[in-house]
């Protein structure tokens, strides 16, 4: 495999894109926290408290594309175009829907959103305005990204990674300017923050809408596309992108739960889980970006009938991106204090911040791990109920418990708390490792969708 320029250039055409439009993404969003961070310990938790909100939308909107990207990627690789639409409108109707209540939480009850995890009333008055100016974004990103997974999984990669980078470009220039009230501008701190947002949402909406329709991709959808749906193709649609959906809102419900303990813990603590976030997102880049072109080119291999092979892909692209980690963690334990220092936090919010990034060095190997083989190999192979079961159940039963435990009962310190709630990790690990070899997790969707469509279609439709 490693002399196998085929699987390489089928790898890098897809993960380079991805990992700089990933790099790009992570970057300026580290950046928009420190920007923010200038303000305070208070700004940090408030906006931190508030994004919590579509934290949800868009692990929500995560899991519906990640699943229809699953039938995507595989209906590509047996060059039916015709379905690809059929599940790009279904996408879109589900994403939508989730957009439009996201924005109402976000317009008539922000204070309430943000009270759920913090108790402070300063965060959540700087929160709550912040959340309900950047509400109205949730649908624009609800448009892209469903768009943008259809456009992946057929391998269209590098018009999105420019969309993203103007965007993000934007944000962050838009963030300087509207944060500290440069070249004349007002001074408008956290909810210059929030309108940046919506701005970079909208430009990025409008480019990738160009980029279908302007340039008349094969995947753009129109009224006529929604005749000859059946009963059976929305059934195995909904089997296949609803547990993904459960599973990243779950997961994300997990994370939130986190949030809230550390946030009860003190402003410090989510202050510093915050800080780290974005760090590890930075840190994720590559990985992303090689987990998304294994779930794409398994997916296609799956649907082409050449099983065999997509395992071969899916083994060798696991253990690449095992070594990867092990390399990011070790400069990320390096460098750890260096990177505080561009954040202006009070010193016991940079310790929690320091102990916390030693952790998530050590882990990330197994974190990055579990990524490639759950959202990459498993949801490529179909395999989205198991996905389910093993990572929402390790997270509630085991992660977020052992966190509670160590934060309100046994009262431990902050960072034990934070080790504490990795042993899910490790359980999940072993159970991930069993199914990959059992090849259990190859399903070719894309038989079963060209049976679905062989019905008569829906009365009505």
């Amino acid at each position: 495999m490693l002399r196998n320029r085929i699987f390489w250039n089928s790898v890098l055409t897809i993960a380079i894109p991805i990992i700089i439009q990933q790099f790009v993404s992570s970057f300026l969003n580290m950046v928009d926290v420190i920007m923010v961070g200038q303000l305070g310990d208070t700004a940090v938790a408030g906006v931190g408290l508030a994004n919590q909100v579509p934290f949800l939308l868009m692990f929500m909107l995560f899991g519906i594309n990640s699943g229809s990207a699953t039938l995507t990627a595989q209906l590509w690789g047996k060059g039916d175009v015709s379905n690809i639409r059929k599940v790009l409108i279904m996408c879109l109707v589900i994403c939508g829907l989730g957009g439009i209540l996201f924005t109402g939480v976000g317009l008539l009850v922000p204070a309430q959103a943000v009270g759920i995890y913090s108790s402070d009333p300063a965060v959540i008055a700087l929160g709550s305005r912040y959340l309900q100016l950047s509400a109205i974004s949730y649908v624009m990103t609800a448009v892209s990204w469903s768009y943008s997974s259809v456009l992946k999984s057929t391998g269209v990669v590098k018009p999105q990674m420019f969309v993203s980078m103007i965007a993000l470009g934007l944000k962050t220039l838009l963030n300087f300017l509207l944060i500290f009230g440069n070249l004349g501008l007002p001074k408008m701190g956290t909810d210059g923050a929030a309108i940046s947002t919506v701005v970079s949402r909208l430009v990025e909406m409008g480019a990738i809408l160009f980029i279908v329709y302007g340039k008349k991709s094969e995947i753009a959808v129109y009224p006529r596309h929604l005749a000859g749906f059946t009963r059976r193709m929305v059934t195995l649609y909904m089997k296949t992108a609803l547990p993904v959906m459960f599973n990243e809102v779950f997961w994300a419900l997990g994370i939130t739960a986190y949030n809230m303990i550390y946030a009860h813990i003190s402003t410090e603590a989510i202050a510093a889980y915050n800080i780290v976030g974005s760090v590890e997102g930075l840190a994720f880049v590559i990985f992303i970006g090689l987990s998304d072109s294994c779930g794409v080119l398994v997916g296609n291999k799956i649907g082409a009938g050449k099983e065999d092979e997509a395992y071969s892909y899916a083994r060798w692209l696991w253990g690449l991106i095992i070594l990867f980690a092990l390399l990011v963690g070790a400069a990320i334990f390096i460098s750890r204090n260096a990177i505080l220092s561009f954040y202006k936090v009070e010193d016991i919010t940079r310790g929690y911040a320091s102990d916390f990034l030693l952790v998530s060095a050590c882990m990330l190997w197994v974190r990055t791990s579990l990524m490639t083989v759950i959202v990459g190999i498993f949801r490529a192979g179909g395999d989205t109920r198991f996905s389910l079961i093993v990572d929402t159940g390790t997270i509630w039963l085991v992660g977020v418990p052992m966190a509670a435990l160590g934060a309100f009962i046994l009262k431990v310190p902050v960072p034990y708390v934070y080790v504490m709630a990795t042993g899910e990790e490790f359980i999940k690990f072993g159970i991930c490792i069993y199914r990959f070899f059992s090849k259990k997790w190859i399903h070719n969707l894309a038989h079963h969708v060209e049976a679905a469509t062989a019905e008569s279609a829906v009365p009505g439709a």
